[in-house]
């Protein structure tokens, strides 16, 4: 043990020496040359480039010199994306937390966290530390993350799609959910008349404005029914089977909807319009009934069947998932919807989809989705709302979008032979709105559509749709209990 202590020590010795006498040696070495074509570059980029300015007065000491070092680390681009993930991720989990235990799904409190983290209350309340966190030059790299994320989530909401729960109730499916999404988009059509001159962006047509918010009154959020369900033990249930499989039409449709939406938005004339969808379609084609029944093949059915999928077939995943998002984009329509089918035709044998739900979920809801929550709270400014008028067209538009939903849900369901109980459950579940909505919002407001005022409004809209969804079902279902009550009294 000496002796492997004595050698350790004379190595450090003797290569510090050599370190030490290098450094001193080359301390007397004459300085570099440079060719004139070399100078004269340098000298363009010198007036090109103007020099730093040096600071008044320089540290007097080698605590000042520390603390100086530690401001101007603090000030790059990657540690402020240190602090924006710490303070997100952690408001994230804590509103999330405390709205689950009042009994709402925790996407709401983490909607709700992302609009705490805003101008509309940290903004507010302290200026400074606002723009500290949240400088606007960090607000590309924000962006460009916190669409990633969502790429990922919509991947995993693709493969929460199942085909065939679809085709076993094909006839209730469609009926119900294309009715979900056609009363509650000409109610917003209609609503989008009165609007449009004080609240559209300035620039948009009406046709843009007025399909768009048809599609925000529309929107059902697949993956937080699901969830509702699940915690609430219906999954299994006629009533949660029905809903599972009206709410994944509804996402087709919406979805399918929406994408043609952007294409007109997007494009200067009808001609362009038609070319931007008759791409989408032969992307479409080409995933469904090209790519589709290739990917068994490609992955390899001992690689579909084994516990864990290996770094080469996550790799061969992500790049499909990469590849149809930039399509998409490439196209004209977002890459979400690239993200959204490609998730929908990977291979379900052997439970392969779950297998990739858990590792692709767990990474993006727990760090990619909350900088979406906060970037679009940093885009809501709820002072907007400052006067009775702002707020009474609020709740104008919350009431349109629930009666629209609900309405239109319970009153078809209930045509189709579902009872009333059973069909105002259907349609409160379906009102649910979530991340889905916040996601189409944001690409109304990229597009130009959606000013700053109405988009905090329908911000506002999808928070109260979905937090009510809870509260409505415990209503509807206290409301079968009393009512089957006295028929329980009467039988021997």
């Amino acid at each position: 043990m000496k002796r492997t202590t004595i050698f350790y020590l004379l190595v450090l010795l003797i290569v510090g020496s050599g370190i030490l006498g290098v450094i001193h040696l080359g301390a007397h070495l004459p300085g570099p040359t440079h060719s004139e074509a070399t100078l004269a570059a340098e000298a363009a980029r010198t007036v090109a480039t103007p020099a730093p300015v040096a600071p008044a007065t320089a540290p007097t000491s080698a605590f000042s010199a520390m603390l100086a070092s530690l401001g101007t680390n603090l000030n790059d681009p990657l540690s402020h994306l240190f602090i924006q993930l710490l303070v997100i991720i952690a408001a994230s989990r804590v509103v999330g937390g405390i709205f689950t235990r009042f009994g709402q799904p925790a996407v709401v409190g983490e909607m709700v966290a992302g609009i705490l983290l805003g101008p509309s209350l940290l903004g507010w309340v302290s200026p400074e530390m606002f723009q500290f966190v949240f400088p606007a030059t960090s607000l590309g790299t924000l962006k460009l993350l916190s669409q990633i994320g969502v790429c990922l989530f919509m991947f995993t909401v693709g493969m929460e799609l199942d085909v065939r729960q679809v085709r076993n109730k094909a006839h209730t499916a469609v009926v119900v959910s294309h009715a979900s999404i056609v009363a509650p988009y000409f109610l917003g059509v209609g609503l989008a008349y009165f609007l449009y001159s004080s609240l559209a962006q300035p620039g948009t047509n009406f046709t843009a404005f007025a399909l768009f918010i048809g599609i925000s009154m529309s929107i059902t959020a697949f993956p937080v029914l699901a969830r509702i369900l699940q915690e609430r033990g219906m999954t299994q249930t006629y009533l949660g089977n029905t809903a599972v499989t009206c709410a994944a039409v509804d996402d087709v449709t919406a979805w399918s909807a929406l994408a043609f939406v952007v294409a007109v938005a997007k494009s200067t004339s009808v001609t362009g319009s038609a070319m931007n969808l008759a791409l989408v379609l032969i992307f479409i084609v080409a995933m469904i009934w090209v790519l589709r029944p290739m990917l068994p093949r490609i992955f390899g059915r001992e690689e579909l069947a084994r516990p864990e999928p290996s770094k080469r077939t996550l790799a061969l995943v992500i790049c499909t998932v990469l590849a149809a998002a930039m399509c998409t984009e490439v196209v004209g329509i977002h890459a979400l919807f690239g993200s959204f089918l490609a998730g929908a035709i990977m291979p379900d044998i052997a439970g392969f989809r779950h297998k990739l739900a858990v590792r692709v979920e767990n990474f993006s809801t727990v760090l990619l989705l909350p900088l979406f929550f906060a970037f679009t709270g940093l885009r809501t400014q709820i002072g907007l709302l400052n006067d009775l008028n702002g707020w009474l067209i609020c709740l104008a538009i919350v009431g349109v979008a629930t009666v629209g939903k609900l309405g239109g849900t319970a009153l078809t369901a209930r045509f189709t032979g579902m009872n009333w109980r059973d069909s105002l459950q259907l349609g409160a579940l379906m009102n649910t709105r979530g991340l889905m909505e916040l996601i189409a919002l944001n690409i109304g407001y990229d597009l130009g559509i959606l000013s700053p005022r109405i988009f905090a409004m329908l911000v506002i809209m999808a928070l109260v749709t979905t937090a009510m969804t809870g509260p409505l079902l415990t209503f509807f279902q206290r409301m079968k209990v009393r009512e089957e009550a006295p028929d329980r009294l009467v039988r021997p």
